[in-house]
């Protein structure tokens, strides 16, 4: 473009912005959580299991202690969505994040299957951390002075050229975060090389582990869901059968605020975890365990349950794509995912711009996720990537908000151009 072509868009995004922020508008993309029509899904769960109905397949009385690794019909109805054997597999509270941070720390305190020392007595903590990535992923290590290196994302997943050169050379480095299905914030799944090469690689560290948060096992858009290889199947052909730490929640299947979380891995992995997990409680919510089952029955009623929220869901990510394909498309000033399934959508605009899109944004009513969120310690250093929350908004003010971002990233990128 000539500077005069510059100058004009420069000019006309600035009166498109000020336009759309005259309308005082307050619309929020800032996390990815589910819109009350997709908790509605899940009404009749409140009214189970009903008076009278407090035991198990097996008969025990689930109103009392025990049961520490879960009620097992429910294990089943998940364990293949999170490919790992129902044995191997734990029903806990309702947070997968937080069995994540209780896994760290007992990292921290107590050693290891495989391992020769607990970490904390060890010299230095790191973690790999795949960009753009979650950010509650990166706060957690950061929590505990766990030092965050950045990899790079692929359209396969992390760069494992890098995380293999990574691993290989530094004992300081004990695990890698990964999303591995519809990630977030990119929405790409791993290749079935990628998870290969995370099960087969040769590491420094002896407890080396992957933090697998499979959180969108289910969540498909398409009728063609995307498929990623078994990494628990796959390290222990490989020689690690303790490697991986798989996880995952009913969080965005049914209530993100009274859901299940699961954790699986080897059958040495799990019962460290558990004499762990012991010192904490005897037992989790098994009356709600025991609602789910109920609610899904199976594998069967998971998948049908999670095709009604889709119904929901995929008009937002179409309209997502639609809108800034309208605007943008042909600008050279931004590009974006086109997400199978999760929750998330990454844009990217021209580096250097991203804060300044979200400070505009936030001042013409739309609230968005901090630019450098994707990141650890919040610091992106090209300063481009956006992560659009699309689920929660109904669809008109999600419409309307897109095009808002869609304005400011013209003005942010034309202001550039012309400065």
């Amino acid at each position: 473009m000539t500077s005069q072509t510059v100058a004009e868009r420069h000019a006309q995004a600035r009166k498109d912005y000020e336009a759309f922020k005259a309308r005082g508008l307050k619309l929020d993309l800032t996390r990815g959580k589910p819109a009350p029509a997709q908790l509605e899904l899940s009404n009749a769960i409140l009214s189970l299991p009903g008076e009278g109905v407090y035991k198990s397949a097996d008969g025990t009385d689930l109103r009392n202690y025990g049961g520490l690794n879960g009620l097992a019909e429910l294990r089943e109805i998940f364990a293949a969505a999170l490919q790992v054997p129902a044995g191997q597999l734990v029903a806990l509270g309702n947070s997968s994040l937080s069995i994540m941070h209780d896994t760290v720390v007992h990292a921290l305190l107590s050693v290891l299957p495989g391992g020769e020392k607990k970490w904390a007595a060890q010299e230095r903590i790191a973690f790999l951390a795949p960009v753009p990535g979650y950010d509650r992923h990166f706060s957690l290590c950061e929590r505990f002075g766990i030092e965050l290196i950045q990899v790079p994302m692929t359209g396969e997943g992390p760069d494992m050229d890098v995380v293999e050169r990574l691993v290989a050379e530094d004992s300081g480095i004990k695990g890698i975060w990964c999303v591995p299905k519809y990630s977030n914030p990119s929405g790409i799944s791993y290749s079935d090389d990628v998870v290969r090469r995370l099960a087969a690689m040769p590491t420094a560290a002896p407890d080396f582990r992957i933090f697998w948060d499979n959180a969108y096992a289910v969540h498909h858009l398409t009728d063609k869901p995307s498929e990623i290889a078994d990494v628990l199947k796959l390290s222990e052909e490989a020689g690690h059968p303790d490697r991986p730490f798989v996880f995952g929640s009913t969080s965005k299947i049914t209530f993100a605020g009274a859901g299940v979380a699961f954790v699986g891995s080897s059958q040495a992995n799990v019962a460290w975890l558990l004499k762990n997990l012991s010192m904490a409680t005897i037992g989790h919510d098994k009356i709600n365990q025991l609602r789910h089952v109920q609610f899904l029955k199976d594998a069967e009623g998971l998948a049908a349950h999670m095709s009604a929220h889709a119904e929901i869901v995929r008009p937002k990510f179409d309209a997502v794509d639609r809108i800034l394909t309208e605007q943008l498309d042909g600008t050279d000033l931004a590009s974006w995912t086109k997400p199978e399934g999760g929750y998330f959508i990454s844009l990217d605009v021209p580096e250097g711009c991203a804060k300044r899109v979200v400070t505009l944004a936030k001042e013409a009513g739309v609230a968005l996720t901090p630019a450098g969120a994707t990141h650890p310690y919040g610091d992106d250093k090209a300063d481009r990537t956006i992560r659009v929350a699309p689920t929660f908004p109904v669809l008109s003010e999600l419409e309307v908000a897109i095009e808002g971002l869609a304005t400011c990233v013209r003005l942010a990128g034309y202001e550039k151009l012309d400065s």
